[in-house]
């Protein structure tokens, strides 16, 4: 079984892979435009067992749907790039070890072309006259008219960032009101989500939290903004849960973290993509999927709880301190710095067959997600 922990890996060239086959790559994005659509039918079915919140599933909904719109961009961005001469000819670079999504770089060069979408469509042809010029050229010259398809492709590519709504390198907290608790303080749900630049896949994170400051969280900007950046500092796969979460209690007095979920959407698993090792490569390869079947998409939930406070006293004043519950099996409480940890894995049938069928060991506690052929989700284990 491969390592389904989410620890940090080093980020070398040799992890990376390009497509430099236009159809490679349009079988690639194709392949991720139907798993997005399972990540919000998947947590609908955590939140239906109840390893999930009502709120909890729709912030994860929302941010498998801005997942979804970046691919789609990403798509537009490299559907025809390939096939042009020149300085403009790219192609997509992925992380085909423990990962399969795009590497960092791309979110972050999408980014950078985000802030300047609106200045290259102001320079650039109207989609109309472009798909005139296209047939005009076709039926008048009888040639592929490759640049302008790419140009086309492009505008298209703006357009997409323009509109917004997509999973950028940093996805900075939110907070939610979740209602007054005792003694005057306020309950608050944060989440907030980054694409880890070390593992190349998104990450989740949902914090809920009471204050007992006097000016309501949102609305203290000066406090606000010292945790949005301290939350985006600490986002980091090799940080544990514990590490986080008392950095955030010691740094912020009024501010009180009663429970703290990460949430990896992924590494992402195909034969025809990546590479890995142990029975989820021998289920990938006898599986013999067909094309858009031929994957296996993993998700951690790591969770960490406060069980009690502790009073630490200081000269002139007392501040409340969180004690966290560690796991208590296996002797594992210091090592996973969380309260527990869950994994599942959501795959087509076919390569759940065979899972099956070999049950490998290191599988068996994991929840596996079955999409079958009409898109409706199974839940096993």
């Amino acid at each position: 079984m491969p390592d389904l922990d989410p620890t940090p890996k080093l980020d070398l060239t040799h992890d990376h892979k390009v497509l430099n086959d236009d159809l490679a790559a349009r079988r690639y994005f194709a392949k991720f435009a139907r798993i997005t659509r399972m990540m919000a039918s998947v947590a609908q079915e955590m939140e239906a067992d109840q390893s999930l919140a009502t709120r909890e599933t729709e912030i994860l909904s929302g941010y498998a749907g801005a997942i979804a719109a970046t691919f789609q961009a990403l798509s537009l961005k490299y559907l025809v790039a390939g096939r042009i001469t020149g300085p403009a000819r790219r192609h997509l670079t992925i992380d085909l070890h423990e990962s399969g999504f795009p590497i960092y770089q791309e979110l972050v060069a999408m980014a950078n072309d985000a802030a300047q979408a609106a200045q290259h469509l102001a320079g650039m042809a109207p989609e109309a006259d472009l798909k005139d010029r296209m047939i005009r050229q076709i039926v008048g010259a009888r040639t592929i008219p490759t640049d302008l398809q790419y140009a086309l492709s492009q505008r298209l590519y703006f357009e997409a960032l323009a509109a917004g709504g997509l999973f950028w390198p940093q996805m900075h907290p939110v907070a939610e009101w979740t209602g007054d608790r005792p003694q005057g303080r306020r309950g608050y749900t944060l989440h907030w989500a980054v694409y880890d630049s070390q593992l190349n896949v998104p990450v989740v994170y949902i914090l809920d939290l009471e204050d007992s400051g006097r000016t309501a969280l949102p609305k203290d900007e000066g406090r606000w903004a010292q945790v949005q950046a301290h939350l985006l500092a600490q986002s980091v796969g090799g940080l544990k849960l514990v590490t986080i979460a008392k950095g955030f209690d010691t740094d912020f007095d009024d501010l009180h973290p009663k429970r703290l979920r990460r949430i990896h959407l992924g590494p992402m698993y195909s034969s025809a993509f990546t590479l890995q090792t142990g029975p989820i490569r021998e289920v990938l390869d006898e599986a013999r999927a067909p094309a858009g079947e031929d994957w296996a998409l993993a998700w951690t939930i790591e969770d960490l709880e406060s069980t009690r406070v502790e009073l630490e006293k200081g000269w002139f004043s007392t501040t409340e301190r969180q004690v966290f519950a560690l796991d208590p099996f296996s002797g594992r409480g210091a090592d996973l710095g969380a309260t527990r940890m869950s994994r599942a894995i959501i795959l087509p049938q076919r390569p759940f067959q065979v899972l099956a069928e070999k049950d490998p060991e290191g599988f068996r506690e994991v929840r596996k997600f079955v999409v079958g052929h009409s898109g409706r989700v199974m839940v096993y284990g």
